[in-house]
């Protein structure tokens, strides 16, 4: 078997299809595209176009499809900590503290668990509210919680479902800033799926385009653009503006 870097994921000629006794819904209908090390990856598509059910094949939840993907050479066939998922609504526990949420299920010593803790903490800018339950923090810092709880398992690929989507519109706009500067920091492999396009160029480095059901990739554009970005830059707008025409041309019509 040939050598693979870590944190490499390819999805080779992908397919999944959907029975019932009634009927077959092909949701997916062969996608590739490969996911380098440390890359950001953003997936957007119209609603219900197959890109969550694609999320869930990389996540290994959906078993049944046909292609391969491939993570270091091995193809996904079960969940695994090498893959950490973000969702749009944090999912923390509401019942424990911010710091016992990072806790859950890691096993080492008391000493160096609050030491990775505290620098993960220190990595989202939620040192300080380690104590503080859920539901006495913000919605936005919530989320970036949840991004540390995922990010302190280190897997070697994070799968971000719309981990913004839930957030008023100010927030959103200042979490994205925070979600590049936690991924510039940890150069961790990235995938989100997003329905916002500004989104998408102002994180990612690669943007993957799919039609509507069943999901095929349209186009993939790859963002030359240094970060921090200026969303006012005419380099910015260029992007933006290519590829919202490319999603108009593959799904027709779509409100931005």
């Amino acid at each position: 078997m040939a050598e693979y870097a870590s944190g490499i994921l390819e999805i080779k000629n992908v397919s999944k299809v959907f029975r019932t006794k009634e009927k077959e819904v092909k949701a997916i209908d062969g996608v590739s595209f490969t996911v380098n090390r440390g890359e950001f990856i953003s997936i957007i598509g119209p609603s219900g176009c197959g890109k969550t059910t694609l999320l869930r094949l990389i996540m290994g939840i959906e078993k049944d499809y046909e292609g391969d993907i491939l993570l270091n050479g091995k193809r996904i066939e079960k969940p695994g900590i090498d893959r950490g998922v973000v969702f749009q609504d944090h999912r923390l526990l509401p019942w424990l503290t911010i710091e016992q949420n990072l806790a859950l299920g890691l096993k080492t010593n008391k000493k160096q668990l609050n030491m990775e803790i505290e620098n993960m903490l220190k990595k989202v800018d939620l040192t300080g509210f380690g104590k503080s339950y859920p539901r006495q923090v913000s919605g936005g810092m919530s989320q970036r919680a949840s991004i540390a709880r995922a990010l302190i398992r280190k897997p070697e690929i994070l799968l971000l479902d719309e981990p913004l989507g839930a957030l008023d519109a100010l927030t959103r706009f200042n979490m994205q800033g925070e979600l590049e500067k936690i991924w510039l920091y940890n150069k961790t492999t990235m995938i989100m799926v997003t329905h916002d396009i500004e989104e998408a160029v102002y994180l990612s480095d690669r943007i993957v385009v799919l039609d509507s059901r069943p999901c095929k990739v349209s186009r993939i554009f790859k963002i030359n653009l240094p970060h921090p970005r200026d969303r006012r830059s005419k380099e910015f707008e260029e992007y933006r503006t290519n590829v919202v025409a490319a999603f108009r041309d593959s799904v027709g019509d779509y409100v931005i």
